[in-house]
């Protein structure tokens, strides 16, 4: 029975994880309503993410204790944290304050393309001429959509883009560094220590550059960050990784590909940001691209994009 079921519950998985983790953007458009700075917001976010990741931690650490880290593994996953879950995250964060929830999905989707060429320049591996075909319309269609939006919100659009994309490369850097590690730790004791490490450089940051009375904020920040910290983060985290587990990375990344259509549809209900033509063009391009490049060898899908 529990066979028959599983392809079902892990694409069940993989769309939940999808559609949750699409509401981040949502959600930090509401947070940004109330004046506050993007550095405020991530680390909100980290405070109602960090405790449960701890639990998950300390849980799967005791399960398992057949695994031994070098120094250069903590060094690694050091690293990593600060590019997966710090660096990418505040950059996107950044980026959310002057483009619209739906273009910065759209952006973010094309880490599978820089995932590939990093591969190509660090281990010389050779780039197709279709994955060429599909990366250039992969940024074809952030091209079309950023000329939809340029339209609408204006001149700092090219700066938000421009730090999407950073989010983007940080993202993939972080994805082509955790290869090593994941067997190694496991997807579920990987994640949780560096979204521990990421979330403590958060706060170390929010403590050098804001007075912690920024944190005062009333109740329905205090919601907003819950939503961000567990609706959008610890459970398509974790959802995400259990569908992998029951469908593989290869009908996971297809059905995760479910990511901006929802983000422009959650963002025109909750945000009433318009869907247009070009927004809609461009996503299909992109997630045209994405796909074309996964269908042979898809990049491993992970929990959290920044």
């Amino acid at each position: 029975m529990e066979s028959k079921w599983k392809p079902f519950w892990g694409i069940s998985l993989v769309l939940a994880g999808a559609v949750f983790f699409s509401a981040k953007a949502i959600f930090v458009k509401l947070v940004y309503r109330y004046n506050i700075d993007s550095t405020t917001a991530l680390t909100l976010r980290m405070l109602f993410a960090i405790p449960f990741f701890a639990w998950i931690a300390y849980r799967s650490g005791n399960t398992n204790k057949d695994f031994v880290l070098t120094k250069k593994d903590w060094g690694l996953i050091l690293v990593l944290s600060f590019l997966g879950y710090y660096l990418a995250s505040l950059f996107d964060f950044i980026g959310l304050e002057y483009i619209s929830a739906g273009l910065e999905r759209i952006t973010l989707f094309v880490y599978p393309t820089i995932v590939l060429i990093i591969g190509s320049i660090l281990f010389k591996r050779k780039i197709k001429r279709a994955e060429i075909f599909a990366i250039l319309l992969t940024y074809s269609g952030i091209v079309v959509a950023f000329i939809g939006d340029t339209q609408a919100e204006g001149p700092n659009t090219t700066k938000g883009v421009l730090f999407i994309l950073g989010s983007a490369i940080a993202y993939a850097l972080y994805l082509v560094g955790s290869e090593s590690l994941i067997p190694k730790l496991g997807s579920v004791r990987f994640t949780s220590y560096l979204m521990l490490l990421s979330g403590s450089i958060v706060i170390i940051h929010f403590l050098i550059t804001r007075h912690p009375a920024s944190l005062i904020q009333p109740t329905n920040v205090y919601l907003y960050g819950l939503a961000l910290g567990v609706l959008t983060t610890v459970i398509p985290a974790y959802f995400t990784t259990e569908g992998i587990r029951m469908i593989g990375s290869g009908k996971a990344a297809i059905v995760g590909s479910v990511g901006p259509m929802s983000t422009i549809l959650l963002a025109w209900i909750f945000l009433g940001e318009p869907i247009t033509f070009s927004g809609f063009v461009g996503t299909i391009l992109v997630l045209t691209g994405v796909l074309w490049i996964g269908r042979k060898k898809p990049e491993p899908k992970t929990e959290e994009n920044s």
